[in-house]
């Protein structure tokens, strides 16, 4: 496990190597991040901003939304997966958002909780990107780099893996550290093949190491 310092330093480097990490998602508002996020379990941020560029031509706010039968929605998001799904909640997060909160989506994290398809990492998201509340949410890239490079256990849960960060990040950097670890892993420390031949972090990364040592033995 990394110590403090060594953390530190992983931090910074990986600011360096990606210091305009950003929310991939396209969106125009608060409403529009939920939905993309939503959109985006199991899913590419690429293919949910290819289907969202129609959408949210079509669809401005919650009640464009639940006017339409749902087997319409479920065919604009079709290309989508779990897109039946993602459609009904769709429809019922909009309808939560109408009656429960005049149509504003909540700034809690806990209330954004309570909307169909919004689990504990979309919550993040959008209390992070929409409204600058200070927040780490973990994806799979989060969750495999930050194990990866030993500052959290392989035994983890996702919320242990966030309470750790939490943890060991200053809360100032949480937001930040979020799309930099995101980035880090969607274009350096791949799942597949990442790239430990020309990673900076390789003298700290104990996964790392293990793969250049299996290398050097084939």
């Amino acid at each position: 496990m990394l110590n403090k310092a060594q953390i530190r330093k992983c931090l910074d480097i990986i600011g360096e190597m990606f210091p305009d990490a950003h929310c991939e998602l396209n969106h125009s508002n608060p409403f529009e991040l939920v939905v993309a996020v939503a959109l985006s379990a199991q899913c590419t941020d690429a293919l949910v901003n290819k289907v969202t560029k129609n959408l949210f031509q079509k669809y401005k706010k919650p009640e464009d939304y639940i006017r339409v039968p749902l087997e319409e929605l479920e065919q604009d998001i079709r290309s989508i997966g779990l897109y039946r799904n993602k459609a009904k909640n769709i429809q019922k997060l909009s309808g939560m958002i109408i009656e429960e909160y005049g149509g504003e989506v909540p700034r809690d994290r806990d209330e954004l909780t309570n909307l169909p398809g919004v689990g504990r990492k979309t919550a993040n998201v959008v209390v992070s990107v929409a409204f600058g509340v200070p927040a780490i949410a973990v994806d799979t890239h989060v969750e495999r780099v930050s194990k990866r490079l030993g500052i959290c256990r392989w035994k983890d849960s996702v919320l242990e893996v966030e309470k750790t960060l939490m943890a060991k990040v200053p809360k100032e950097e949480w937001s930040v550290t979020h799309h930099r670890l995101i980035f880090f892993g969607r274009y350096h420390c791949k799942a597949q093949s990442p790239k430990c031949e020309t990673c900076p972090l390789l003298d700290l990364c104990r996964e790392g190491k293990k793969r250049m040592k299996r290398k050097e033995v084939k």
